[in-house]
């Protein structure tokens, strides 16, 4: 496999960017004309060749960018990744994981060498090589949860399965959408999900807490979650919302299409064989308007969504007096023709008409 890696930036200029074949694979998350919460769980076997979904970890063109984005957070803000001292174990469980899928998925980027507890990680892209001590902390320059998700895209919440719940007691978290590790690290499955509207009289939650604790070894799942967000920033953190809240507001009919983006987690739940945690990648893809309308069918299913959208699910879905603008500019877009279901384009992820 052969990838070329975006030189890029999540902030500043923002000159982040879609290829063509970004836009194909991006993980449009409507498969129907309308929105209500689901608990939208589906095992994580991988997905249709060339898909978000193909592989276990995915890594795209933004990588090397995405991973300078979080140096640069952590930087600023080193309690982005934390981990309460009984997560040891999960924090090795999760490196082991990673590393494993990668040097398996992504030969040719990623390798493992393990001769008994003596491991040596090589990272082609970040040009890391190193050589440590399975379980031996002192053998890593960090603790390993932080070694490894500084190298790996998306954020990651690490569960501690106890008393019928579960609890966020470790994670790293760079590129959250408005919410905070340093305020929600040890609060349980509910405590964190309570800003979500509607979501508890529903029981959607009630119902993804029973089958996320039932996940075993082996059995990933996968969801995919949505927001929207002006400019292609990946750390929209409470922490930081001096920075970017007030791009909210800079929004005209004539910069949205530019300016507007779609903001989609690509979620995942791993049971940890050591640990007994949960791992919860947090995937975030992002696509402007302009790009995503690229695709005839996205451009007509997104408009009837954020048109239909109840007003209190677009206010926690990042609404704020932008939506008649965004409504506006995809009504562009929109022939009234029907859509096909599911999620994917009516053309292939290669760009050929599907059968």
């Amino acid at each position: 496999m052969t990838m070329t890696f975006n030189k890029e930036t999540f902030r500043g200029d923002y000159s982040f960017y879609n290829s063509p074949a970004a836009i194909r694979r991006f993980p449009f998350p409507f498969d129907r004309d309308d929105y209500m919460y689901s608990v939208n769980i589906e095992p994580h076997k991988g997905g249709p060749q060339g898909s978000v979904f193909e592989r276990r970890f995915d890594v795209d063109e933004h990588y090397v960018a995405e991973m300078e984005d979080r140096a640069i957070t952590l930087s600023h803000d080193p309690m982005r990744c934390q981990s309460l001292p009984h997560m040891a174990w999960a924090g090795w469980d999760l490196l082991e994981l990673i590393m494993t899928c990668k040097s398996e998925d992504y030969p040719d980027l990623f390798t493992l060498h393990r001769d008994g507890n003596r491991w040596r990680w090589v990272n082609r892209p970040l040009g890391i090589d190193d050589s440590f001590t399975f379980l031996d902390d002192t053998t890593l320059p960090c603790g390993p949860m932080e070694y490894i998700t500084r190298q790996t895209q998306g954020d990651f919440a690490v569960l501690d399965q106890r008393d019928s719940n579960l609890w966020m007691d470790a994670g790293m978290v760079t590129s959250q959408a408005d919410w905070s590790l340093d305020f929600d690290i040890g609060m349980n499955f509910f405590e964190w999900h309570a800003p979500v509207p509607r979501a508890a009289e529903m029981g959607v939650f009630q119902r993804a807490l029973k089958f996320l604790m039932n996940v075993q070894q082996d059995t990933p799942a996968r969801r995919l979650n949505w927001t929207m967000t002006v400019n292609p920033r990946l750390d929209t953190s409470p922490e930081t919302y001096p920075e970017w809240g007030p791009e909210k507001r800079s929004l005209t009919p004539e910069n949205i299409g530019e300016k507007q983006f779609l903001r989609v987690e690509l979620q995942s739940f791993w049971r940890l064989p050591r640990s007994n945690a949960l791992a919860f990648p947090i995937r975030c893809y992002l696509i402007s308007l302009q790009d995503l309308v690229t695709v005839p069918k996205w451009g007509r299913r997104l408009h009837r969504v954020i048109r239909d959208l109840p007003e209190d699910l677009a206010t926690y879905k990042g609404f704020i007096d932008n939506r008649p603008l965004i409504v506006d500019y995809l009504a562009r877009f929109d022939d009234g023709a029907p859509t096909s279901p599911g999620i994917y384009p009516d053309q292939d992820l290669r760009g050929g008409a599907i059968p």
